[in-house]
């Protein structure tokens, strides 16, 4: 069962001169994670709001937990939590005064639905006493999610939910909503620019200039590339990429962190290859191939 169903969705802005969206579908199942994997730009904020229904569409339809996002939005909005990706609470009241009024906003109490939240919320209770304004980025985060969760919605929209948070908050962000998922059957979609969480979504979709470039999940994208993937260091790695670049049997080379991954022709052989860069004057040259990751995937579908 889909919990949300897109059809050819539009939006522009600046009287039509910039598209955010164009003609997006998708739909998401029902106690999933599902992953918006992008980078800035790529309209994932438009689609967040089209479907939270602050942001009206161009043409294209949308349902949420069955109901559509124009003419049904008071409904969407009892059914939904969102967590937008800039912390929007109140930031001089405190942990506990800002989860009580989200309860009350919608007829409810922290008591009545504290199963959802004590997880989350027993991490930050020992500061309920303080302003959300004087948190860290890691616990401002958990009371975000607590807030968005404490009146039980059907449907969790999390806006680049950990973008600014430390490594160690991130792990611990992503197996709340594994726990979340698991215990409580909650549906999940979560927008993020960084390609490693993607691993953490049942599925994904890989967004780029208001369109998608694909939908599966992350095994899936990765089982699809075809390509043979090299990873490659040298002595000199800016000037590397370049003569990479122009590299007889090279396809696309890529700067990834301490290395360059490049996609080669059937033809070349690492020793060929190796002796070309000797031949440029390279040293401590090393050549492996490697499995794809998300981002190499990314990288190969925008090409």
């Amino acid at each position: 069962m889909n919990i949300i169903s897109v059809r050819n969705l539009h939006k522009t802005y600046n009287k039509g001169k910039t598209q955010a969206l164009k003609g997006v579908d998708f739909d998401v199942r029902q106690g999933e994670i599902f992953g918006l994997i992008g980078p800035d730009g790529a309209g994932k904020t438009t689609l967040f709001r089209i479907l939270t229904t602050l942001l009206l569409p161009d043409s294209g339809t949308a349902q949420v937990d069955g109901y559509d996002v124009v003419k049904e939005y008071k409904d969407i909005r009892r059914h939904i939590g969102y967590m937008p990706g800039r912390f929007s609470l109140y930031q001089d009241m405190t942990v506990e005064e800002n989860l009580a009024f989200f309860a009350t906003v919608f007829n409810t109490t922290i008591q009545e639905n504290y199963h959802l939240v004590e997880d989350i919320y027993k991490q930050i209770e020992p500061f309920k006493h303080r302003r959300a304004g004087k948190l860290s980025g890691g616990m401002k985060q958990k009371l975000a999610l607590s807030c968005a969760l404490i009146h039980a919605p059907h449907v969790l929209f999390l806006d680049e939910p950990t973008t600014g948070v430390d490594p160690v908050s991130r792990k611990e962000f992503w197996e709340m909503l594994q726990k979340l998922k698991t215990n409580f059957h909650l549906s999940i979609v979560v927008s993020t620019p960084y390609m490693d969480e993607a691993m953490q979504c049942d599925r994904i979709a890989l967004m780029q200039g208001g369109e998608f470039l694909t939908i599966d999940t992350p095994q899936g994208i990765i089982n699809s590339y075809t390509d043979t993937l090299w990873t490659v260091r040298s002595d000199n790695m800016h000037r590397l990429l370049t003569d990479l670049r122009k590299t007889e049997g090279v396809k696309t080379a890529f700067a990834f962190g301490e290395s360059h991954h490049i996609t080669v022709d059937a033809s070349l052989t690492f020793d060929a290859l190796r002796q070309k860069l000797i031949d440029l004057g390279y040293q401590k040259i090393q050549i492996e191939e490697i499995t794809p990751s998300i981002e190499d995937c990314f990288m190969h579908l925008q090409n």
